[in-house]
Parts: C-alpha cells; sequence; structure tokens
C-alpha cells in the first residue's frame, strides 16, 4: 500500500469503519512508514479533542421553543385515497416486501460463514478497488525477473511470480495486499481489456483440491500447491479464469531452466 492510498483511509481507520483486509493493510502499512503514523497520531489526538464534554453548547431556550409542535393545532385533514392510488400504493408496498426478503434469500444461496466465501468476498473487494486509480499495482513491469525481486523484503515469503503472455495471460505488475488476515503478493495479469488478480501466500492447511465461486459477477478460484495458497479473481469468464489457473500451475510445475 502507498502513502497516498493510506492517507485516504486514515480517518477510516480511525472510525472502524475499514474492513478486515483494509485495516491488516493500514496497520502494516503505519509500522513501516513513520510519516503515516504520526499523521494517524495527530488524527487521534484531534478525534479526543473534539469528544471532550466542554465542547458541548445546549440551545437557547428561546430556539428551542420555536422547534416545538404547538399543543393546539389543527388537525390535519386527511384526503380520502383515490382507488387508482391505493393499488400503486399496494404495488410500492409489495416491491419493498421483495426487496427486504431478497438479501436473506441472498443470504441463504451464499452462506457467508463459510470460510470460502469469505475470502472469495474479501478478494472481489480487493480485486474492485485495485481497478480505483493508482490502486493497482505498486510494481509496473511486464518482466517476471523485475517484479519478483521488488518482493524482497516486503514478505516474509518469496511469491511466484510467472510471465504467461505466451498462454495470453501477460504480467504487467504487482502490488503489496492483505487477504485473510494476511500479507499477500498480489500479481496483476490481462486477459485482453481484462484484468486478473492472483494473491498468493504460504498456507500449509489449505486444501489442494480447486474451489470456484462466483460472486457478484466475478469468477473467483482458491486452491493451494507446494504449500502455497492462490486466490485468482477477475471478470472474464469461467473457462477464461481456469485456462489462467491451469497455465499458471503448469509453469510453475514447470520452472523455466536458468
Amino acid at each position: 500500500m502507498m502513502c497516498n492510498d493510506a492517507r485516504l483511509l486514515l480517518h477510516a481507520y480511525l472510525d472502524d469503519e475499514l474492513d478486515a483486509a483494509q485495516s491488516v493493510a493500514i496497520t502494516r502499512h503505519m509500522q513501516g512508514c513513520t510519516a503515516c503514523a504520526a499523521s494517524y497520531a495527530d488524527y487521534v489526538q484531534l478525534h479526543k479533542a473534539m469528544a471532550q464534554p466542554s465542547l458541548y453548547q445546549r440551545a437557547p431556550d428561546a430556539l428551542r421553543k420555536q422547534w416545538e409542535t404547538p399543543k393546539q393545532a389543527a388537525s390535519p385533514v386527511i384526503a380520502k385515497p383515490r382507488r387508482g392510488l391505493v393499488g400503486l400504493a399496494m404495488a410500492a408496498g409489495f416491491a419493498g416486501a421483495l426487496l427486504l426478503v431478497a438479501p436473506m434469500w441472498l443470504y441463504v444461496l451464499h452462506p457467508r460463514g463459510a470460510d470460502t466465501n469469505l475470502v472469495a468476498d474479501e478478494a472481489v473487494s480487493s480485486h474492485i478497488r485495485s481497478m480505483q486509480q493508482q490502486h493497482l499495482m505498486d510494481v509496473v513491469s511486464t518482466d517476471q525477473h523485475t517484479v519478483k525481486p521488488w518482493f524482497e523484503g516486503k514478505l516474509d515469503f518469496s511469491p511466484r511470480v510467472k510471465d504467461l503472455a505466451s498462454e495470453g495471460f501477460p504480467l504487467i505488475g504487482g502490488r503489496l495486499d492483505a487477504l485473510d488476515g494476511h500479507s499477500v503478493a498480489a500479481l496483476v495479469y490481462k486477459r485482453r481489456l481484462h484484468v486478473i488478480n492472483l494473491y498468493q501466500w504460504p498456507s500449509a492447511s489449505a486444501p489442494s483440491a480447486q474451489d470456484i465461486t462466483q460472486w457478484h459477477g466475478y469468477t473467483v478460484i482458491r486452491w493451494a500447491s507446494s504449500n502455497m495458497q492462490y486466490v485468482a479473481v477477475s471478470d472474464v469468464n469461467e473457462d477464461d479464469l481456469r485456462q489462467f489457473v491451469l497455465a499458471f500451475e503448469n509453469d510453475a510445475a514447470n520452472p523455466p531452466m536458468r
């Protein structure tokens, strides 16, 4: 995470309005950035100062009386609704009821208590945030030998970085991110006009079988290999993302000779 991004989120971080992934990213960034940590400390002091009871001022009684409803206010005249308007109101009420019930069905179809869906939700949120201006990449390069060394000293593991341009998935860069409570390497690939984010971090307990989730219009594929966990997310069709995962795994299993 870059300083410009962190400073935009410091107020939300102070008010506990960020999701778990963003909070971890901000925390880790401030551990290594004294400027952002100092800005956050200033915000904390300002927040405490603004919360002092001495700053509260009671409105004058004359002003408060203007807000009060007169005791002898005339009873409002209620017009009898026309028949057509009654039908329209009933239809609107039914539509409102559907809007209340729909989220319940979505919850049943996609139970958020499942670990897989929680990771998928975080991955999609991170993917969408990365599409914002200047959020996509910390290092911009199509050369895997430039992207991979960039992560050195920033993570406690060495990520796999593969150039899959020959398979139709060119590497365009990478960045630091947070997912499932971990600091992760995010590699960025392209598929024509679409972006693919590939997250990876060490995990000895992750299942090796692929888990594919359709989440808010995005496809998320999660799998593990050689004590590493991977999550690929994109708005490309599922077949293309499967092909990307297959290309990455085949290339990872057969690294180029040096």
